[in-house]
């Protein structure tokens, strides 16, 4: 019974899968098989019965043979190769003072290809370097540029954990990996914490944005104020690990919430009146109170100003008064005709006794005025005609 195989070409290397065909292998066994730029020997690191998900049948092909002693000394002398050529090409490299980092050399089983990986900030004409090294070798160059990752992977490190770095041990494939991603699990956006060996960002925190995600659906955003039974509240933060929300109330003190407790205190706000009921409760009976506003010196003992002017209105008149006690008589009134200052109430107090009455404007026009030779007025002025002395004007 074949079983599907997981070849590695490299420790480092992307898993392949192929059919094992007739041959019985295991873990850990070396066996040769057929790819696109040649015959090439590699690792079992995995067996399974069944094609992982994505593969299809058709496209899983079967391997070419075990290997023999000649091939696992070919194997050894190509590993040789690789270590010289690198020293070579790095000889080559500094001094065409080219701006490229050789990270790795690998040679094909039947040394049909020769594969030198390098890392550049930038495109490197680097034609006159394949020229050189193929006449070193004489055979296929291939000159191909990787990213920083890809390097940190091929050389291995220690990361931030203390431990080898994941690219390393089990990643084969990278995926992309945002700011955003620390932004939602609360971290420091320290470019020290949360970058690794290789500048970029923690890989680790692609694994667990999922479940990340998964907590902030049933969270309410950070920052945005909600109705709840404690009143009206700010949620602050949210806790994966506790499974936890933080709140801040009106009077200022946080509470931490499960996701249960914070559903239901969602789902039952408390009103306005029940809140305040209860904050006055908790403060004690004298706290809801005002005290008692102090009247100023003068009216302490005065009645409440409803009565005084039930007091005011039950008051006798007093005799030649109207309705209000600072009018004048209607008399007066009557005497005066329908001008606006008649009616007018006077805005005097009553007039004190042995003051004499003001006299109205008729009387006062019909009073002989004091002669002041200075300021005496013309007769014809007065009288209101023209100058009987001066002759009439003719029409001619």
């Amino acid at each position: 019974m074949s079983h599907i195989l997981g070849i590695k070409f490299r420790d480092h290397g992307q898993l392949y899968y192929f059919d094992s065909g007739p041959f019985v292998v295991g873990v850990g066994d070396s066996v040769l098989v057929q790819t696109e730029q040649g015959l090439g020997m590699g690792k079992v690191a995995l067996v399974r019965d069944t094609p992982p998900e994505g593969e299809e049948q058709p496209e899983i092909k079967p391997i070419f043979r075990l290997p023999t002693t000649e091939d696992v000394d070919i194997q050894r002398e190509n590993d040789l190769l690789a270590r010289e050529a690198h020293t070579y090409c790095r000889k080559c490299i500094e001094s065409r003072n080219l701006e490229m980092k050789l990270v790795d050399v690998e040679v094909l089983h039947d040394r049909g290809k020769i594969v030198f990986y390098f890392t550049a900030p930038g495109r490197i004409d680097f034609r006159e370097l394949v020229k050189d090294l193929v006449k070193a070798y004489h055979t296929r160059i291939e000159l191909r540029q990787i990213g920083v990752r890809h390097e940190t992977q091929m050389l291995g490190a220690i990361g931030n954990c203390g431990q080898m770095c994941c690219c390393r041990r089990f990643m084969r494939k990278f995926a992309p990996v945002t700011i955003k991603m620390a932004k939602e699990q609360n971290l420091f956006l320290n470019p020290t914490k949360i970058s690794g060996i290789c500048g970029r960002l923690l890989c680790c925190l692609s694994f667990e944005q999922e479940n990340y995600e998964q907590f902030q659906k049933k969270c309410p955003r950070v920052g945005k104020k909600f109705s709840t039974s404690f009143g009206l509240v700010k949620v602050l933060r949210t806790n994966l690990f506790r499974e936890t929300i933080s709140v801040l109330d009106e009077t200022g003190e946080e509470h931490e919430l499960t996701v249960e407790e914070w559903n239901a205190a969602l789902a039952n706000p408390a009103s306005a009146e029940s809140r305040s009921q209860e904050r006055q409760d908790a403060a004690g009976p004298e706290a809801g109170r005002t005290p008692p506003r102090r009247a100023p010196e003068g009216q302490q003992n005065q009645p409440p100003r409803g009565e005084r002017r039930d007091r005011d209105r039950e008051r006798p008149r007093a005799a030649g008064q109207g309705q209000s006690g600072d009018a004048p008589p209607r008399e007066s009134r009557e005497g005066q005709g329908r001008s606006r200052r008649g009616r007018r109430p006077s805005r005097k107090g009553p007039r004190p006794a042995g003051q004499q009455p003001q006299q109205s404007q008729e009387q006062q026009a019909q009073a002989p005025r004091p002669k002041n030779p200075r300021h005496a007025p013309r007769p014809e002025a007065r009288q209101g005609g023209k100058n009987p002395s001066r002759p009439p004007e003719s029409g001619s």
